[in-house]
C-alpha cells in the first residue's frame, strides 16, 4: 500500500480545479439527512484545500438511482448542508456532461466550491463509460480520491477517470482508512474475532472464507444468520431469507473446522410480526409462522459480550437486527458498548465498518470508543480479503 500516491499536502495548488471523489451517501429522510456522519469526516480536507486557494470540484454520489434522475436520490440536502458548513461560496452543478461541460464550470474562482449533482443519475458512471470519463476529467488538472468506501466499484469517477487527467492521488480519509486496516492485517492481536451481519451470504462468501482463515471467531448475525438457522433445521417464519445458500453454508463450516475457527450463530432471537412494531424474545425453536426475525436476543447477546472480553482484535461489518426501528436496535448497541468498554480498558484493537453500522452506533444514548470507525462496507471487507481494489490500483 506504500505505492499509492498520496496527495502531498505541500503541493501548490492555487487557482487549479480539483476534482475531488468524495463519498456523501449518507441516510436521508424526507429531504432530511439523518446522519451525517461522512459528510462531516470529509469536511476538513475540503476546507484545507479552500486555504489553499483550489477550485474544488465535488462529485459523490446517493443510493442507486441506475441511471435516472430521481429527486428522492438528489444531493440538495447535502449541498445546503455544504452552504452551512463551509466559509465559502458553494455552488450545485445539476446539468449534463456534454462537451462543453468545462465552459459550464468556469465561473468558479480560488477557494470556491461547486458539488455535482447525483453522479450515478447518469448510468455512464456505472458503465465506466471510456467517454464520460475523460468529460469529467476534463473539469480538472487534479484528481483526488477520498471515497474508500467506493474504491471497490469499477465506475467513472472512481475508476476511468485516472486515464485523462493530469495528476491523481489518495486522500487523507483515504489514507486514514487502509492504515488502520492494515494495522489490523499486519499487527492483530490474537484471539481475533469477526462480526459480520447484512442479508446476502452469497455476495460475500469469498470474503467469508478469506476471513476464516484468519480469525479466531466468526459472529454471524442480521439477516444473514438466518440461513445458518435454517441449515440448523430452525423454522424462522416470514424472516428475510436468501435462498439456495445450503452448500456455500456448508463450505464455510468446512472451512471453519479446517482453521480452527469457532462460527457463533444466534441462539434466540427477537421477533416481531411487522417491521415497525414491537419486539418479543424467543427461543429459535419458538418462532411462529407469522413472525419476522429483527434482532438476536438475551442469549446470544451474553455469548456475543463473552467473545468479546476474550478477544483482542475486533473486526466488525453490519449491525444484528433491524435498527431502524428502536424496538429492534438493542443487539446491535449492545456489541457496540461491549467493544467500546474492552477497548477502553483492556487495549483491544477494534475496527468497524460500514455506513449502517456506524448509523446504528450513532443511536447510542453513551460516548463510544474504538480504534477506527470506517466509513467503508463492501470496500472495507474486500480489502481485508487481499483484493486489489480497482480505485485503488489506478492511483500507484
Amino acid at each position: 500500500m506504500d505505492k499509492i500516491n498520496f496527495f502531498p499536502d505541500n503541493l501548490d495548488v492555487r487557482n487549479q480545479e480539483i476534482v475531488l471523489r468524495l463519498d456523501f451517501n449518507v441516510p436521508i429522510k424526507n429531504k432530511i439527512i439523518i446522519d451525517d456522519t461522512r459528510i462531516s469526516l470529509c469536511l476538513p480536507f475540503i476546507e484545507r484545500l479552500i486555504e489553499k486557494r483550489a477550485k474544488i470540484i465535488i462529485i459523490s454520489h446517493l443510493g442507486r438511482p441506475n441511471g435516472i434522475k430521481n429527486p428522492d436520490l438528489s444531493l440538495m440536502p447535502i449541498y445546503k448542508y455544504l452552504k452551512k458548513a463551509l466559509k465559502t461560496n458553494v455552488y450545485f452543478y445539476m446539468g449534463n456532461f456534454d462537451d462543453e461541460v468545462k465552459e459550464k464550470f468556469s465561473h468558479l474562482k480560488e477557494g470556491e466550491v461547486i458539488l455535482v449533482e447525483n453522479i450515478r443519475f447518469f448510468k455512464e458512471e456505472t458503465n465506466d463509460d471510456e467517454n464520460f470519463s475523460k468529460k469529467l476529467a476534463s473539469l480538472g488538472s487534479v484528481y483526488i480520491n477520498d471515497a474508500f468506501s467506493c474504491s471497490h466499484r469499477k465506475q467513472a469517477s472512481i475508476h476511468k477517470i485516472t486515464k485523462f487527467i493530469n495528476k491523481s492521488f489518495a486522500g487523507p480519509l483515504l489514507k486514514k482508512e487502509i492504515d488502520a486496516i492494515n494495522l489490523i492485517i499486519e499487527n492483530k492481536k490474537k484471539p481475533v474475532t469477526c462480526i459480520i451481519g447484512g442479508s446476502k451470504i452469497s455476495t460475500k462468501i469469498n470474503v467469508i472464507i478469506s476471513l476464516i482463515e484468519k480469525v479466531d471467531n466468526l459472529i454471524v448475525v442480521g439477516a444473514m444468520a438466518n440461513s445458518f438457522l435454517i441449515y440448523k433445521n430452525f423454522k424462522i417464519g416470514k424472516s428475510l431469507i436468501e435462498k439456495n445458500t445450503e452448500e456455500i453454508i456448508k463450505k464455510i463450516y468446512f472451512e471453519a473446522d479446517t482453521n480452527n475457527c469457532e462460527i457463533i450463530t444466534p441462539e434466540d432471537c427477537v421477533v416481531g410480526t411487522s417491521f415497525e412494531g414491537k419486539g418479543k424474545n424467543k427461543d429459535l425453536d419458538k418462532i411462529g409462522e407469522n413472525e419476522i426475525i429483527l434482532d438476536i436476543g438475551s442469549k446470544t447477546i451474553k455469548k456475543i459480550e463473552q467473545t468479546i472480553n476474550q478477544s483482542n482484535t475486533i473486526l466488525w461489518n453490519g449491525p444484528a437486527g433491524y435498527f431502524e426501528n428502536k424496538n429492534f436496535i438493542h443487539g446491535t448497541l449492545s456489541i457496540a458498548e461491549a467493544i467500546s468498554r474492552c477497548t477502553r480498558e483492556k487495549s483491544l484493537i477494534s475496527v468497524l465498518g460500514g455506513g449502517d453500522t456506524l448509523a446504528a452506533i450513532n443511536k447510542s444514548k453513551n460516548k463510544l470508543s474504538f480504534t477506527h470507525l470506517s466509513t467503508a462496507g463492501g470496500a472495507f471487507l474486500e480489502y481485508l480479503e487481499g483484493k486489489d481494489l480497482p480505485g485503488l490500483s489506478v492511483l500507484k
